[in-house]
């Protein structure tokens, strides 16, 4: 596999969807979320953080996530911060030269992570997140603060703290010579079931590039993740019945394969065809 390196990592996060030219799946998530009763941050996490869960992920189109949050409204409620109910995202993923960590996801090894900064574009805030799997494939995520002027760089302190992680989950080391391989971009809607049993994290507007290309989905679905500490919630059960089925997708996986045609991708191809448009120069 060829080397990927990202040269301007750090790039502003998007702006909120203009109503004049919002794609069918932001405004599907934009009309849901008004009709919902909101819920503040510290609320939400003390109910449901859910760091170690099952994660299940979606492609919805915009009319059947309307239909989903007809069914659901009654026991959910929207994560709303001094009135906004959507929130920029931008992640910068750290990958070795020969894409260790892309490798491990397309071959499905158990003992694989994902290393990446996040950053809330709305409020500046940066983590340092470590993603791994657990012994019967549950998300497990660690994190960190982290400064934000080094959030498309992989400080000594990240690289220490990665390394502890490893350690601890798997019993290895950190790869060496760990880069910023690809930034992805995208606004967020978060719900939560109000007995706290799952949150529904509702993806718009997704970009992803590296410092040679770029790509963008189509704009008809919403990347929903189910989150629960559980088998499934009445979100995976109202998908089920409106014929939704989940999908294995990681957004660093399908950038990398979106952004690298060369690249072994079997998994994601389907994903690539109905979801992304082709890639374009950065």
């Amino acid at each position: 596999m060829s080397a990927i390196s990202v040269s301007e990592a750090m790039v502003p996060g998007p702006a909120a969807a203009d109503p004049a030219v919002a794609t069918s799946a932001e405004l599907a998530v934009s009309t849901a979320a008004a009709r919902i009763d909101p819920i503040g941050l510290t609320e939400l996490n003390a109910l449901a953080e859910l760091q170690t869960r099952v994660d299940r992920k979606y492609f919805v189109s915009a009319d059947v996530f309307g239909k989903m949050i007809h069914e659901l409204a009654g026991g959910l409620r929207v994560l709303e911060i001094g009135g906004q109910r959507a929130f920029g995202y931008e992640s910068v993923y750290f990958d070795t030269s020969d894409l260790r960590t892309y490798r491990a996801h397309l071959q499905r090894r158990r003992q694989r992570f994902k290393a990446r900064t996040r950053t809330y574009t709305d409020s500046g805030q940066t983590m340092f997140e470590v993603k791994l799997k657990g012994p019967r494939g549950e998300t497990v995520k660690q994190r960190v603060p982290y400064p934000a002027e080094h959030r498309g760089d992989l400080t000594d302190e990240g690289f220490v703290y990665l390394n502890s992680t490893l350690h601890r989950a798997y019993h290895q080391d950190a790869p060496a010579g760990m880069r910023p391989t690809l930034v992805t971009t995208y606004r967020r809607t978060t719900f939560v079931t109000r007995s706290g049993d799952a949150r529904l994290t509702c993806d718009v507007g997704l970009v992803v590039h590296d410092d040679r290309h770029t790509a963008h989905d189509v704009g008809t679905h919403v990347l929903v993740e189910s989150k629960s500490a559980g088998r499934g919630s009445a979100v995976d059960r109202v998908l089920r019945e409106l014929a939704v089925h989940p999908v294995s997708v990681s957004k660093y996986a399908v950038g990398v394969a979106a952004l690298h045609p060369e690249l072994p991708s079997n998994p994601w191809h389907r994903t690539l065809r109905r979801f992304f448009q082709p890639r374009a120069a950065a």
